[in-house]
């Protein structure tokens, strides 16, 4: 089954769906600022587009372009600044 999301005045939108590993989301942001927070490991693939983040822990921006990835562990929070809609995966553990 499909569920879709929409975050931050629908600037990020999302469709959560169940993987063979797990749940997933795959989704769009358009350029902005945003703090996201995490309930469960994450792992970020950039597919078009490109993050600037902010890993928790950091006070770095770190870019990620289309073809890289990130994580993010359980109960952390971590920045992102999009300058250009950007399409992502996300991998939840």
């Amino acid at each position: 089954m499909l569920s879709v999301n929409q975050y931050f005045d629908g600037k990020v939108m999302s469709i959560a769906f169940e993987g063979p590993d797990g749940p997933v989301t795959s989704g769009v942001m358009a350029p902005g600022e945003y703090t996201f927070g995490t309930s469960q490991n994450e792992l970020m693939k950039v597919t078009c587009g490109e993050l600037v983040v902010r890993l928790p822990g950091s006070s770095d921006w770190q870019s990620f372009p289309a073809g890289t990835e990130f994580s993010i562990a359980a109960e952390q929070s971590f920045d992102l600044k999009v300058s250009k809609p950007t399409a992502y995966l996300c991998f939840y553990s």
